[in-house]
């Protein structure tokens, strides 16, 4: 028999971080990033939230609280007086050592001791060293220098201190000599601790001591993350080639999963789309809903709820079984459609986070057309000075382009009507999401580049060759959906023409909006409920 017990948390249980948990995060900055290992590098320096409000701390959060505990010494204590006990130890053993030599019968001799004596460097460790190098005459002088000899190391390393670091401890406690001694060991592991931990390398940091200096849950926390990689390794969401951290194939379809799941939990808090298709294609029942049946529905009976109608109006038998008891399945007619969605990867899109909301769309469509639509075409191609067609496996790595910063929309356009031309259907659309009018286009085959007139204003020719390719899209029957993520003058005059060519629709929206109105606009047209 298998008994589970549950208990409150109170800090001291292991943390079990499972590959999931971990994934998920990564998955929010890989939206940010191409690089894999730079999105590892960020969740390890951030953290994340385990199960219940628990909090896995990050290496930026571990580093803070060394720093804070750093400046909370400097702000207690002071080392001014931290030598003032050995100095008068030593001088109070050279009193002794002069008082001996003045009995000394060699007066040259006792008159070159009393001049060294005068001579000592004002150092602590530097005035012992001479010191050690001639034995003192007076016995309780030479114990009292053989006890300061002892902690020569200390006192050096101690004076070191104070040099480099005296000027950071400005509090209001003085400390003494072997307060200091202590308080520059304790230093040296909490320094020792940050530089560690700003090296990046997990395996160099001492468990012990990060116990002993910040606690139980700090180890744990580190213990946590540093079994961060092995754990998506295992299992199989990432995986290694030729030393590089890559997303798996199973890592890349999760991100799309995690995508879906955030946008619909979105659209759990807003409206039904109400876009509807003219196409009716094969009617899926919808089980859990039924309805009174009307002339012309499908006869596709609920017999359950049918035969409880008639037992309603009459318990017994036979039964009176009346055309108004008939209830049917609710249906959705669902058309299969082709869509490319056109991706602006120019410079502009970097900005407040446009081109990560962006891309969180693209692999939420794509999750959720294969899952639920798998007989639907989707592509998607992205455009920046040329177009390019982007493929699953290297969407969550893709990043906006800093080196080609123009928006050549003419070609991604021309390479979307392409694939839509290999997978044709009744339905065929083009979603494009930008943030730019066009600044690029081709001419008889050569790539022409032209900056804007002014700051927000149109790139004339460019816009001219794009909508000629508008015009060329439109009579092959495809219709194009436009998602600004600004809303500035030229764009707007810009998309409206296209609208005006195309027949299609343009929707302002924010980069935090944009899935729940991509999504619920392509679920809009492919379901009528009747």
């Amino acid at each position: 028999m298998l008994i589970v017990r549950y208990t409150a948390w109170d800090g001291s249980q292991q943390i079990r971080l499972t590959a999931e948990q971990a994934f998920d995060k990564l998955s929010e900055f890989l939206s940010f990033t191409d690089d894999v290992p730079q999105a590892l590098d960020w969740l390890l320096h951030q953290g994340l939230e385990w199960e219940q409000g628990v909090r896995i701390m990050g290496l930026d959060e571990l580093l803070e609280r060394v720093r804070e505990a750093m400046r909370q010494r400097y702000q207690e204590v002071n080392l001014r007086r931290a030598f003032a006990e050995l100095r008068e130890r030593l001088e109070a053993l050279l009193d002794l050592e002069r008082d001996a030599l003045e009995g000394d019968p060699d007066g040259e001799r006792a008159r070159r001791r009393r001049a060294r004596l005068e001579q000592l460097p004002p150092r602590v460790s530097e005035a012992l060293e001479r010191l050690r190098e001639a034995p003192c005459d007076d016995p309780a002088a030479r114990a009292g220098l053989e006890a300061l000899l002892d902690d020569l190391d200390d006192i050096r390393d101690l004076e070191d201190f104070q040099r480099r670091y005296g000027d950071l401890f400005h509090g209001p406690q003085s400390l003494s000599y072997t307060e200091a001694v202590a308080l520059m060991r304790e230093m040296e592991r909490w320094r020792r601790l940050e530089e560690q931990l700003l090296s990046g390398d997990l395996d160099a940091v001492d468990l012990e001591n990060l116990r002993a200096l910040l606690g139980v849950d700090a180890r744990r926390s580190f213990e946590a993350l540093k079994g961060i990689m092995t754990i998506l390794l295992d299992d199989g969401l990432l995986t290694q080639r030729d030393g590089r951290l890559r997303l798996s194939p199973r890592g890349v379809r999760k991100i799309g999963q995690l995508a879906l799941r955030d946008i619909y939990q979105g659209l759990l808090r807003d409206r039904r789309g109400g876009h509807q298709t003219d196409h009716r294609g094969i009617a899926h029942r919808r089980p859990e809903d039924t309805k009174p049946y009307r002339y012309g529905d499908p006869l596709d009976l609920d017999l359950v709820a049918t035969l409880k109608q008639a037992l309603r109006r009459r318990v017994g038998t036979p039964l009176d079984l009346r055309p108004d008891d008939f209830e049917v399945h609710a249906t959705d007619h669902v058309t299969a459609t082709s869509t490319v969605l056109l991706l602006d990867m120019s410079w502009s899109m970097s900005w407040e986070g446009r081109f990560a909301a962006a891309k969180k769309v693209a692999m939420a469509m794509e999750s959720l057309i294969r899952a639920r639509y798998p007989r639907d075409y989707f592509a998607i191609v992205g455009f920046f000075t040329r177009a390019i067609e982007l493929k699953l496996r290297d969407l969550p790595e893709a990043s906006w382009n800093m080196g080609d910063p123009f928006t050549n929309l003419q070609d991604g356009l021309r390479l979307a009507a392409e694939l839509l031309a290999r997978h044709p259907s009744h339905n065929q659309h083009i979603i494009v999401i930008t943030d730019g009018q066009p600044t690029a286009y081709y001419l008889q085959g050569r790539l022409y580049c032209e900056w804007p007139l002014s700051f927000g204003g149109i790139s004339m020719r460019a816009a001219q060759e794009t909508l000629r390719e508008v015009e060329r899209v439109t009579r092959r029957g495809i219709t194009i959906n436009t998602f600004m993520l600004d809303d500035s003058p030229s764009l707007r005059a810009f998309v409206e023409r296209m609208t005006r060519i195309n027949k299609g629709r343009a929707l302002y929206t924010r980069p935090d909006r944009l899935g729940q109105y991509l999504l619920v606009d392509y679920l809009g047209r492919k379901r009528k409920r009747v």
